[in-house]
Order: C-alpha cells, then structure tokens, then sequence
C-alpha cells in the first residue's frame, strides 16, 4: 500500500534538519534558494549532497553554471532563509542588502560571511530523484569557518534553534 503523502510530510517533520543558503552566479543575476536537505557524501573526494526541486529556477541554473556556493546558517539568519524560501524573489543580493557577505574564490557565488561555514562548490553530477533533483557537489574552498555558533535548524515546518526553540530573527 502506498504511503500516504500527508503522513510522509508529516513523519518527515519530525527530524531536524540544518539549514544552508544555496547561491549561484550566473550571467544575469545571483539566484539563491534555502535548502534543508543536505548532507556528507564523501571525505575523499570532498562531496557532499543537496536536494533541489526539480523543476525550480536554482535546479536549473546550477545546472547550466556548474559551480555554487553553499553557506552553513546561523540561527541568527532566520529571516535569510525565510526571504529565499520564498516564491517569486528577487535576485540575491537585494535579499542580503543588510547581510555581510563576499564572493567565493572558484564559483563566484555569494557567500554569508557569519555563516557557520561556506563550502565553494563544483556540480560533480546531478541525479534525478522523483520531483527533485539530486546534486552532489564537489568543495572546491572552505571561504567561512566559524569557531562555534548555534545552527539554524528546520522542525516541525518552522526555523528554530539548536534547543529546538523559535530561531532568532535577526
């Protein structure tokens, strides 16, 4: 019997997971989508894995560019990743209009300078998975490596911080 998709998104819900600012430079403009799934792939080659929707613009892009940035957040960047979580923005830099940031060395891409860390990352493969898209991502850098610093985590449908309290809004 199939799984019912309420219940999935539901059980799904109940882990937490951290959350990271995807970027990619293209010709036009910075695009940036907010993602939760991510994980470690590989130490040797450096990889790891980010699920994309597949028929959403950043998907596409990455696709086309080859190389993104991918910044580690804070729970202080709870309106950061609210702001590219949402449909229909605009470019990346105007959402980070009061948020530090810097280019990354190899991909171009922006990266949040008090992000618990920034990978600068090269598309190794992309694998289609039911209505998303797989990427697994080669780090190129490390540009941002905090020393600590509580995570922004993503639970129960919300943002919230390493206690599993609201996530700070700043």
């Amino acid at each position: 019997m199939p799984v019912d998709p309420a219940t999935f998104a539901a059980a799904l819900r109940q882990y937490a997971a951290g959350v990271c600012l995807l970027t990619v430079r293209d010709d036009m403009d910075d695009v940036g989508t907010t993602v939760s799934s991510v994980m470690s792939v590989s130490a040797h080659p450096p990889l790891v894995a980010v699920g994309l929707s597949a028929d959403g613009y950043p998907a596409e892009v990455l696709g086309e560019v080859g190389a993104c940035g991918l910044t580690v957040l804070a729970a202080e960047h709870a309106i950061v990743a609210s702001r590219f979580s949402s449909a229909g923005r605009p470019g990346a830099r105007h959402l980070l209009e009061s948020v530090p940031w810097r280019r990354a060395g190899d991909s171009g891409a922006i990266v949040l300078e008090r992000g618990l860390a920034a990978l600068d990352c090269r598309l190794h493969r992309a694998v289609e998975a039911g209505d998303h898209v797989l990427a697994l991502l080669e780090v190129t850098d490390v540009p941002v490596l905090a020393g600590g610093g509580a995570p922004l985590l993503r639970l129960r449908g919300r943002y919230a911080d390493a206690g599993g309290g609201p996530a700070g809004r700043g």
